[in-house]
């Protein structure tokens, strides 16, 4: 009966800490606006299939039961990922429980999984990288159960959530190939001279296999999505950049959390039957490192570090009850702070003093190579897209009726794209094509000589392809990124060239 009203009282303290941070998405759905990528996997649940040239399947398919279940507006596209971090809360609770943790360490971890600043914005926006992070943690704690109870079926489940992980993110093999070094590495080696941990790997291999399939059947466009962003799209950042950028994003405040859940695994004598836990960090940071991937990659280990380490605090601190409050404000009062650098929180201009007051430039964010200005580019990526396409409706609707029938839109990103098809509900808009990622597979449309809407470009190229190109109006939006700013719209009008002719030249997988 302890154990039961001992695990009540932990739950609801841990319900505390995810309702608070669910409230501060909640108030937040809709400051801004819709996101670049949640336009694309908005169309990609439009044409659910078993994998797209820069994800698996997965977050197609929350694009899809979210407007399903909870309608088309924006705050219902946010459901899911505000779901997933209220999940994360109880998740890092319970894998404190099983390291050895009560209640303070239990809060300690789950607050610092809340305020950690790129938590706060994967768990605001429909994304692969909420469900990550939740999946990450999920499989640790499953993977706990099966090291240090035996539990036969524990191995079982890591598999189909390893499987479910890999069909929402590729990352989850970084995932498993830290967990095969931290078993090959410690005492739990054992379990690999048994058949469990293969059977789960046999698992997530058969959840994975159709994505591997649709791979193979269009010729693996994921390998070259992969190659053309680190040659052109991903910025170059050295070692000491990288570990600096995991300060920033966890939150400078919980630097001494995690390094903590380091030590714990690795040194302390009661973090010795979890230590195959601690290999999967370095394993993970090595693979980054060589691969030249973008920091934000080895966030989804964390929670795992948080759990550690707030195990390991709540033994320092036994006793000091003033220590352990004062830990707590200053995590809650961190967080607050940091905050608008995560959630819309503030207006634009707001947002713009706060920054500058505190010495941050949006650059200091930056992951990739586009310029910026006033917004880092999580941000401005949330704006201009109602704009362009009341700009596009308007050239669309002036055409003649004769070639507004059979007109098109050409937009150069999925962003353009998927903005187009969200708001036509709102603005008339015709038929819209692109080849930028999964737009080109899903093809230029019929081969006639339909009226075209180009966004941007330059006029020289199009009248190479058009006998007739006039610009028709420019793209207006004030807090877009740069590039979405004063584009020409362009009509263009009889073409020189058949379009599925020149289709396979404009594939642009980045």
């Amino acid at each position: 009966m302890a154990g039961r009203e001992r695990l009540r009282g932990d739950l609801t303290a841990l319900a505390v800490v995810a309702a608070a941070a669910t409230m501060a998405h909640a108030l937040t759905l809709e400051q801004y606006g819709i996101f670049r990528d949640e336009l694309y996997y908005v169309a990609c649940g439009e044409r659910l299939a078993w994998g797209y040239v820069d994800h698996p399947p997965l977050v197609a398919l929350l694009a899809r039961a979210s407007r399903m279940l909870f309608g088309p507006g924006l705050a219902a596209l946010r459901v899911f990922p505000m779901l997933f971090g209220a999940a994360l809360v109880f998740v890092v609770g319970a894998l404190v429980r099983r390291l050895g943790g009560g209640r303070f360490a239990q809060v300690l971890a789950a607050l610092c999984v809340s305020v950690a600043g790129h938590y706060l914005f994967v768990f605001h926006v429909l994304s692969m990288n909420g469900s990550e992070v939740l999946l990450w943690a999920v499989a640790a704690y499953v993977l706990v159960v099966a090291v240090t109870s035996g539990a036969r079926g524990a191995w079982l489940r890591f598999g189909v959530v390893a499987g479910v992980g890999l069909l929402n993110k590729h990352s989850m093999l970084f995932l498993g190939l830290g967990v095969l070094a931290g078993l090959l590495f410690t005492p739990a080696r054992r379990y690999l001279r048994t058949p469990w941990p293969w059977l789960a790997g046999l698992i997530a291999a058969l959840l994975f296999a159709p994505h591997i399939g649709w791979q193979v059947q269009h010729g693996a466009p994921t390998l070259e999505f992969v190659r053309n962003a680190q040659e052109h799209k991903i910025a170059v950042v050295s070692v000491a950049g990288f570990l600096g950028a995991q300060v920033m994003m966890m939150n400078p405040l919980t630097l001494p959390v995690w390094l903590a859940g380091l030590w714990f695994l690795f040194a302390r004598p009661e973090g010795r039957p979890f230590r195959f836990l601690a290999w999967i960090y370095p394993v993970v940071l090595g693979v980054l490192l060589l691969q030249r991937a973008k920091p934000y990659y080895l966030t989804p280990i964390y929670p795992v570090l948080f759990a550690g380490g707030a195990v390991l605090i709540e033994t320092l601190t036994a006793g000091a009850r003033r220590l352990r409050g004062t830990i707590v404000a200053v995590l809650v009062a961190g967080g607050i702070l940091l905050s608008p650098f995560a959630l819309p929180v503030l207006p634009v201009p707001a947002f713009v003093a706060y920054s500058r007051a505190l010495g941050q430039k949006p650059a200091d964010s930056a992951q990739e190579r586009p310029e910026l200005a006033e917004l880092p580019q999580h941000f401005a990526d949330m704006f201009g897209w109602d704009d362009l396409a009341r700009a596009v409706s308007a050239v669309y609707q002036k055409l003649p009726a004769a070639e507004r029938a059979g007109a098109r839109v050409f937009a150069q990103n999925y962003g353009e794209a998927g903005a187009l098809e969200f708001f036509r509900g709102r603005h008339p808009l015709p038929a819209v094509i692109s080849p930028h990622n999964n737009y080109w597979y899903w093809g230029p449309g019929p081969d006639d000589g339909g009226t075209f809407i180009v966004i941007g470009g330059r006029r020289e190229d199009l009248h190479a392809a058009f006998e007739s190109v006039e610009e028709a109006g420019r793209t207006r939006c004030e807090y877009c990124m740069p590039f979405e700013r004063d584009q020409p719209l362009y009509v263009a009008r009889r073409r020189k060239v058949s379009l599925s002719a020149v289709w396979p030249r404009l594939k642009r997988f980045i």
